[in-house]
């Protein structure tokens, strides 16, 4: 049975007594709605087969950016008129049928280079990152970008073997790089990182300021996962090293992709007694501070929050109660 996680994510509601109703408050990087369809990618005439479809559509993608429509969706082209490419991905197919594409659609991932990429869209401004438009995709689109970001940067980063140095072929579908002289296959790989919504006895939320970030930026604080660790310990470790507090009750919330280059997001809650010093650790966070619901609803506006695709924007909000504007923001719903 096929787990569909933007139908449970909607069968969400979290509820804050003083505000409205959050729905679905699964990130939004997380809701995916595309079938990865992985058996696929064996079938050694895959993409001659998607391009004999007129429903299999490519994302065209330039140092990890595509192009938009006028409404905000990814812009898709048949892939039977992609340029060529040297890498190309099959991503998967559509579980739904949308305004564009009926269920079932294939969808490749074709990344340029510069001379196709000024060809197509000579503006670079025409080009957008998932930073910036992930929180307005719709759930389709944000997985499809996500994955294509995540997979675009994997294949740059694994041009040649680990082992030996040899130039890599690509196979499987995009999926699997393997080793021209010793074939040695080389798979995708996360790098897990675990971030936190740190609460006191008083239902207040800690945030922290980075010392190269601009003036009032805050966000959650949060650490990658170190060889061999569990993710309670390093909940526990890194919140001791970033903030100095001693943490417990850790309680995994959801988790998101997070392609810059490959992490996963792996939110947790966990409590802290805040007669405890505030330690930041002076190179990586440079300034700490607990927060109660109403003075963030009182100075959100006046502070730099992070962007609404990130998770840690999704946690802060999930333990507010509702939606919130920071200074870098006109309104709820951002204009990109």
């Amino acid at each position: 049975m096929f787990l569909r996680l933007d139908s449970l994510a909607r069968s969400i509601q979290f509820r804050h007594a003083r505000d409205k109703v959050i729905q679905n408050p699964l990130p939004p990087l997380a809701r995916s709605a595309l079938d990865r369809d992985y058996l696929l990618r064996a079938n050694p005439e895959l993409f001659t087969v998607l391009g004999s479809y007129s429903t299999s559509m490519a994302l065209l993608m330039h140092r990890g950016k595509v192009l938009l429509t006028q409404n905000s969706a990814l812009s898709l082209v048949p892939f039977s008129s992609a340029p060529s490419s040297e890498v190309v991905v099959y991503l998967g197919k559509t579980l739904e049928a949308s305004t564009s594409l009926p269920a079932g659609s294939g969808i490749c991932l074709v990344v340029l280079d510069k001379s196709q990429a000024d060809e197509i869209e000579p503006d670079v401004s025409k080009w957008i990152s998932l930073r910036a438009s992930g929180a307005v995709l719709s759930d389709l689109d944000a997985g499809i970008f996500t994955q294509a970001l995540a997979l675009a940067n994997w294949h740059q980063n694994n041009t040649h073997c680990p082992r030996c140095g040899n130039p890599t072929t690509i196979e499987q579908g995009g999926w699997v790089r393997k080793c021209s002289a010793d074939e040695l296959e080389i798979f995708p790989r996360t790098d897990p990182a675990v971030i936190v919504s740190i609460l006191d006895e008083n239902e207040r939320i800690l945030l922290g300021s980075q010392g190269i970030w601009e003036e009032n930026r805050w966000s959650i604080l949060a650490g990658f996962v170190e060889p061999g660790e569990s993710l309670e310990a390093a909940v526990v470790r890194e919140m001791k090293e970033e903030s100095g507090l001693d943490v417990f009750d850790a309680s995994y919330t959801y988790s998101q992709g997070w392609p810059y280059p490959a992490s996963l997001m792996l939110g947790f809650s966990a409590r802290a007694n805040s007669s405890q010093p505030l330690r930041p650790d002076g190179e990586e966070i440079s300034k700490l501070r607990w927060f109660s619901r109403d003075e963030l609803a009182a100075e959100a506006k006046n502070l730099l929050l992070p962007g609404r695709a990130s998770i840690s924007r999704a946690m802060i909000e999930l333990w507010f109660g509702k939606e919130l504007v920071s200074a870098s923001e006109k309104s709820a719903h951002v204009k990109r």
